[in-house]
């Protein structure tokens, strides 16, 4: 497993050259986003004691296999005091449940660890803020480090080659768009992280993007620009009128 300091609170963590995940330092330890594909618990904990810390908490961006991958076996090894925390729409589709109006893409893994937090949006973990950005999957968060605004934001854009949002075609990573359910609503939670004004963007599958304001712009407009109403976008969740 590849690490990358990219600030003093946030390394990079890579396998297999291009799934990525981070540990967050905080004051008690590491928040862990996201656990790349399955079999990395071992080397996942190694690198946050080899950083000064253990992992005290395990955030996800959203359900497919290549972020929540190894979150039972760091469960297994770390224990049921630490905390995990999942989109609410994506721990539903976890857990079986019928959540889109036919099968959302990409893989999703027989996730046996119950998400101990499903998030709707503006929670504070630690020094990150929880911004839901639907799209790639129903449940998809990234998260802002409120200290330097650091912005998270798993596959709602991906930086292969150059940076994209993920519902775009783009030949360095087809992948992304191949796995993406909604692509107006990916398209609209990537307008609302430029919004933010972050000072740099990670993300689940490239290298860091420092100043990204310019390069975010410009995948939104190779994506087709932001749509007018993002409530109008998609398939939609199922069960949204009897909820």
């Amino acid at each position: 497993m590849k690490t990358t300091t990219v600030t003093p609170d946030l390394t990079q963590l890579t396998r297999l050259r291009f799934v990525n995940a981070y540990l967050v330092r905080e004051d008690d330890g590491f928040t862990l986003v996201d656990s790349t594909l399955g079999g990395a618990a071992e080397d996942l904990i190694a690198v946050a004691r080899a950083a000064g810390g253990e992992i005290r908490r395990i955030v996800l961006t959203h359900g497919h296999g290549d972020h929540a991958g190894s979150v039972d076996g760091l469960r297994a090894k770390l224990g049921a005091s630490v905390e995990v925390f999942l989109g609410e729409a994506d721990a539903r589709i976890l857990a079986g449940e019928q959540v889109t109006q036919g099968k959302p893409p990409g893989t999703w893994p027989k996730m046996l660890t119950v998400p101990d937090v499903r998030l709707a949006g503006g929670e504070q973990i630690g020094h990150l803020e929880a911004i839901p950005t639907p799209g790639h999957t129903p449940g998809h968060f990234s998260f802002l480090d409120t200290r330097d605004r650091t912005a998270i934001v798993g596959d709602t854009y991906t930086s292969l080659g150059r940076l994209e949002v993920s519902s775009h075609f783009y030949w360095r990573f087809p992948l992304a768009q191949m796995a993406t359910w909604d692509r107006p609503l990916d398209v609209a939670s990537a307008l609302r992280l430029l919004e933010l004004d972050p000072s740099r963007l990670v993300v689940g599958h490239g290298p860091a993007t420092p100043m990204p304001s310019h390069a975010m712009r410009e995948a939104i407009d190779r994506a087709g620009g932001a749509p007018q109403a993002p409530e109008a976008a998609g398939p939609g969740l199922a069960g949204e009128a009897g909820d």
